[in-house]
């Protein structure tokens, strides 16, 4: 069975801090698996990036060294001190250091890292970040290897037995998959499970194999790959048969596919996202509250809206206000290195989560039937992944606001209890409305143009569910939507994919933002 995307480890997570998940979520996943391979405390630490890749011009400003500085210093997400790691690395007299040099790459998101620790053991991994928070290893010490974060997983190094490669899956049921790669003489053998590597694997490994190193590595994602089972539908328009069979709304076609993805219980799942949800509305009552961080180019603003609909300059009583001041308050979390939820991303983190709650308000919706908002986003967001993914390096912000704007626009319909046709509908229209949209921040924060864009994909499925509810056509399936998206991103330039280097990012006034703001860190 193929990498299936799923809810919780592609779409709505990961929990976070800092302006970018494929910056900071994606980097602190990586650098922790890659202290689980150096397997001994951190002495010092060399990353570097290459000079023509999308990192190069905006690591720092974007978060990647708070990501990997946290994830080697072994500090979680939660941890206040992930805000402060130079401190953290100076007080442990851990020494980590960053470049930008030429190496050759095979992604926009490329990062390598050489690692030495305390006793002298040294490696090289080459990593990539894919967008959303999803990571690849993909070279260790000259191995080409595949580590995503998903399994548990063993490492032999040199390794050699009697045993042919294709009965070694044969004689390890547990395993899910079994990788090999070459480098001169030498053998990379990397073996899957889905469950914690046990003693007597480990002595059958030793039996089996002469080796001259074995590594274990634990998994990241939240939720652990290998246990998925096969689902009643696979295309958009067998999920949408499906639904009409059974008479389920996308909500429920969510749950289940989540249920199926991750072999846990109904139950179970449900409770994750209640979870998550609860991060995310914590969110949005911690920005409401008012946020500060020295370095971020906006000042607190999400109160500005209540104060003028008081004094009667703005509408009275519009949702639109509640939905510009939710989005804010998130928006403003993440700004401020608080806890929020990528969803899908960090730079869209304020769609989703904003808009469904001033639904929920408004229509006066049960914190249950706002949990199966969340379950329709989700799936939109599955197929989403499964076509262009959410690197706006490589498409843009099309697939960051673009995608959280059609699967808000699914879940509002799924509040206001429309069919599951109807929520299709409505992301395909959402969508549609964002296709070749620009990724630009300025002065490499992820803030402006950043928050209108996450206020405006959010009107937009509102609007978009309202339509689809009305009996609007959509017109456009919303597998050839994704597919558009993926194709539209092939014409974009460079320039405009989050690298500082087009849009507004390169206006006077941007240019002259960036500048302060050098000034203010120095």
């Amino acid at each position: 069975m193929g990498k299936r995307p799923g809810i919780f480890n592609d779409v709505i997570g990961p929990i976070m801090r800092g302006p970018s998940s494929s910056h900071t979520a994606a980097s602190w996943r990586a650098a922790k698996t890659c202290m689980d391979i150096l397997n001994e405390p951190l002495r010092k630490a060399v990353i570097d990036f290459d000079k023509d890749g999308a990192w190069a011009p905006n690591y720092r400003e974007q978060g990647t060294t708070i990501g990997i500085d946290g994830g080697l210093l072994g500090l979680d997400m939660a941890d206040d001190r992930i805000k402060h790691t130079e401190k953290v690395a100076d007080e442990r007299g851990v020494s980590i250091i960053y470049e930008v040099n030429s190496f050759p790459t095979n992604h926009v998101n490329t990062f390598r890292l050489a690692l030495e620790g305390i006793h002298g053991r040294q490696i090289q991994v080459i990593a990539i970040s894919i967008g959303g928070g999803s990571f690849e290893i993909q070279e260790v010490n000259g191995f080409e290897i595949h580590i995503n974060g998903g399994f548990y997983e063993v490492i032999l190094i040199n390794a050699n037995s009697n045993i042919s490669f294709n009965d070694i899956q044969s004689t390890f049921p547990e395993c899910k998959s079994v990788f090999e790669s070459f480098k001169d003489d030498e053998r990379l053998l990397n073996l899957k499970f889905s469950k914690e590597i046990s003693d007597e694997i480990i002595d059958k490994l030793s039996s089996i194999f002469s080796f001259d190193e074995l590594i274990i590595t634990k998994p990241v994602l939240p939720i652990i790959m290998g246990n998925e089972t096969d689902l009643p539908f696979t295309t958009i328009d067998s999920l949408l048969n499906y639904a009409e069979e059974q008479t389920f709304d996308l909500a429920s076609l969510g749950l289940l596919y989540e249920k199926h993805q991750s072999g846990l219980s109904s139950k179970d799942v449900e409770n994750k996202m209640k979870h998550i949800v609860g991060i995310i509305e914590d969110s949005i009552k911690t920005g409401l509250k008012g946020t500060t961080y020295e370095d971020r180019l906006l000042p607190q603003q999400s109160h500005l809206i209540a104060k003028a609909e008081k004094k009667n300059k703005i509408l009275e009583n519009s949702i639109v206000n509640k939905i510009i001041s939710n989005v804010s308050a998130i928006m403003e979390s993440k700004s401020a290195m608080e806890v929020i939820v990528a969803n899908p991303t960090a730079g869209s983190c304020g769609v989703v989560g904003g808009v469904f709650r001033a639904v929920a308000d408004d229509i006066g919706a049960t914190h249950d039937e706002l949990i199966q908002a969340y379950f329709a986003a989700g799936i939109i967001g599955v197929y989403f992944a499964k076509g262009p993914g959410f690197s706006a390096e490589e498409h843009g912000c099309q697939v960051e606001c673009g995608a959280s704007a059609g699967m808000a626009a699914a879940g509002i319909v799924q509040l206001f209890g429309g069919t599951a046709r109807q929520a299709i509908d409505a992301a395909s229209m959402a969508i549609q409305n964002m296709i070749g949209l620009i990724c630009d921040p300025i002065a490499d924060r992820v803030e402006a143009p950043c928050l209108g864009k996450n206020v405006s994909a959010a009107v937009n499925a509102l609007s978009s569910a309202t339509m689809a509810c009305s009996g609007y056509n959509a017109l456009i399936p919303l597998n050839e939507v994704i597919e558009t998206v993926s194709s539209v991103s092939l014409q974009m330039p460079t320039c405009v994919k989050c690298t500082g280097k087009g849009g507004l990012a390169i206006t006077k006034t941007a240019c002259a933002l960036k500048e302060q703001m050098k000034l203010k860190t120095i």
